[in-house]
């Protein structure tokens, strides 16, 4: 059986293909119960997503722009579920 390393799924957007890259490189992850992205706060992982976004930026789009799109996506993204209820306790 043939095996080929598959390519990035074909993104719509610069924000989704950021998205993307975060995931891949382990810097965000999906918050199971509600489904929104959540910041892993590892600065290792978010240091091999600049990089894929350097080494690997979308057709048309500069290493410039595209680690830009990934810090800026980042940085909007936090570690808390947006839906889910502060703890009373705290």
């Amino acid at each position: 059986m043939l095996m080929t390393k598959g390519r990035r799924p074909a993104i719509r957007t610069l924000r989704g293909w950021a998205i993307n890259v975060l995931q891949e490189a382990g810097a965000l992850h999906e918050f199971e119960e509600h489904g929104w992205a959540k910041d892993r706060a590892d600065p290792h992982a978010r240091e091999r997503a600049v990089e894929l976004a350097r080494q690997d930026p979308p057709t048309g789009v500069s290493p410039a722009d595209a680690v830009a799109k990934v810090r800026e996506v980042l940085d909007s993204i936090g570690d808390t579920c947006p839906e889910c209820l502060p703890d009373a306790d705290q």
